[in-house]
């Protein structure tokens, strides 16, 4: 159906039409050739462009828009080099349930297939990493094809859309409209959840002793948080959560239990062990959660909620499934859940938790990593964090404390180094009230570096906190443990002094390299309101602890910090 008054306009001007109407408000993109149609247009838009300096970067900030808002970020790039670039971006989106829009360059329809000059067959090179792809051929197509992107990308379990756009399609003339609604036979989306099997869920665990709620991404992807609380405060069962699912509940909510898996806390680990009743909402039971698979939780029964029916017993069996949203299934089983027999339960956490607290040697002297993230999380309160990817990104899951959804940005499926500080330029930008904070380790930083300048040009004051120990700290840390030492080619100590990369690209640059530097470095980064950069010198062999081994049953911990 279509809306509105039609008028002939070119391709291009059609696109700017329909991000408008799609409420875009800003974009994350690099021109070249085959966008300069669309370029030339956006030059006389309201639409905010903001330039990044690598076209990886404006996935990366796309998908960090997205996280904090809630809404569909959107990325564009060039055809060839361009839209290959967008690639890892794409790819850590679609492994964390991201809405992105990507809009690619393509040349002109008459040249694809004879290897013309920038030509890169990028619908069929992102087809295992989005949700759909569309090469466009017709140009009158072209509004149809930009409200189905932005349906599918937002609906659903979300994820990545990529728009391919032929130069010609983009200078060719339409009668422009916009269609009201989209109908996509194939793709209905379920979101209501079956009553029958949600009855049964409700009888099981009323029915349950130990039971644990295990919290993913899923929770924040569907707004879900508040049915979260409500759900195990009506149960009295405790929950532990993803890494993607940080924020789901208050850190220090007394039913919160952490992380739990690879480096999830003891308390977690052992609570999901020796559950009787697994509630398991919006979370995959990925590999670094379940560790040995035969091992997971051998006593439990399994109630999986997701809105992807293609997750229910794809690595672990699931007693009772219920496909659908979040949100909704939480409302439908508060109805009818009644209080779990739980006190011994939760008595029996409490004394695990006094037990394996979450600790780490301080020390007046050397930088303890850990002590940098809790000195953050005092300072920098209700902040939203971003993280690249290795030691510190687990220790800002370990050691700050969040107090709301929507707050920790991280990629948790793809594992991409480089992600957080274009990802922290977006979340700013979406959130521009809220104090971003990216932690990294000196080598992620260094993936996407460059970016200080897209922040400086369009005064992002995003600050970054580097937390240095000249090495690639996570691989390191498994060849001190699993390797003797042999630390092959994880060196990069004194590789970049980050203070002058800072203010060469006009940053602030800032340096601690003792404990009482710490905070006052800190707060001076944020009192600049400017982009600002923190070397941050830690303890070089700090190592991430609790830690399970690959191919460990999840119970089995080593705690690095007794050795």
């Amino acid at each position: 159906m279509k809306t509105g008054s039609t008028e002939k306009v070119t391709g291009a001007k059609a696109l700017i039409k329909c991000l408008e109407q799609e409420h875009v408000d800003t974009l994350f993109g690099y021109p070249g050739g085959a966008l300069l149609p669309i370029y030339d247009e956006l030059y006389d838009s309201d639409l905010r462009h903001i330039l990044v300096r690598h076209e990886q970067a404006a996935a990366h900030a796309a998908d960090g828009y997205a996280r904090v808002t809630g809404k569909t970020g959107v990325c564009i790039a060039t055809s060839g080099p361009g839209a290959t670039n967008l690639v890892t971006g794409i790819a850590t989106a679609y492994m964390d349930s991201v809405p992105i829009v990507a809009l690619t360059g393509q040349v002109p329809s008459s040249m694809i297939g004879n290897d013309a000059f920038q030509e890169a067959n990028i619908t069929g090179i992102t087809q295992p990493i989005t949700k759909h792809n569309y090469l466009v051929q017709d140009a009158n197509e072209l509004p149809r094809v930009v409200k189905e992107a932005f349906h599918i990308a937002s609906t659903g379990r979300q994820g990545p859309v990529l728009i391919d756009l032929p130069k010609d399609i983009t200078t060719s003339e339409i009668e422009f409209y916009y269609p009201e609604k989209v109908e996509l036979r194939g793709y209905k989306p379920t979101y209501k959840g079956n009553l029958q099997q949600i009855k049964r869920a409700a009888e099981e665990i009323t029915k349950a002793e130990r039971p644990v709620i295990y919290a993913g991404g899923g929770i924040i992807n569907s707004n879900a948080s508040a049915e979260l609380v409500q759900f195990a405060e009506a149960l009295m069962a405790p929950v532990a959560t993803t890494l993607m699912g940080i924020g789901a509940i208050p850190t220090e909510h007394f039913l919160n239990v952490g992380m739990l898996g690879m480096h999830g806390s003891k308390y977690a680990n052992y609570a999901i062990q020796e559950s009787d009743l697994i509630i398991a909402v919006g979370a995959r039971f990925d590999d670094r959660v379940t560790g040995k698979l035969e091992s997971f939780a051998p006593n439990a029964k399994i109630v999986h909620i997701d809105i992807d029916p293609a997750e229910i017993s794809k690595n672990i069996p699931v007693h009772i499934p219920i496909v659908g949203d979040a949100k909704q299934i939480l409302k439908m089983l508060i109805k009818y859940v009644k209080r779990c027999k739980s006190e011994p339960w939760l008595a029996k956490i409490k004394e695990w938790k006094k037990e394996f607290p979450l600790t780490y040697k301080k020390d007046s002297k050397v930088i303890q990593p850990q002590f940098v993230i809790e000195k953050i999380s005092e300072i920098c309160k209700d902040a939203i964090l971003v993280t690249e990817v290795g030691q510190h990104q687990m220790w800002a899951a370990q050691f700050f404390k969040y107090s709301e959804p929507r707050t920790f940005l991280t990629s948790g499926g793809l594992g991409t180094m480089g992600y957080g500080y274009p990802a922290a330029l977006g979340a700013k930008v979406g959130r521009p009230e809220k104090l971003v904070v990216d932690i990294s380790g000196d080598g992620s930083f260094q993936m996407n570096s460059q970016e200080l300048a897209t922040a400086v040009q369009n005064e992002i004051p995003v600050v970054a906190v580097i937390l240095n120990n000249g090495y690639l700290g996570m691989v390191r840390q498994w060849q001190e443990l699993f390797f003797d030492r042999r630390y092959s080619y994880t060196d990069i100590s004194g590789s970049v002094d980050f203070v002058k990369l800072a203010e060469a690209y006009g940053a602030l640059g800032l340096r601690a390299e003792r404990p009482s530097e710490v905070g006052p470095a800190i707060e001076a980064a944020i009192k600049s309101e400017r982009p600002a950069v923190v070397d941050v010198r830690v303890e070089c062999e700090a190592n991430v602890s609790p830690m399970v081994p690959a191919g460990a049953a999840i119970n089995e911990i080593l705690d690095l910090e007794e050795n």
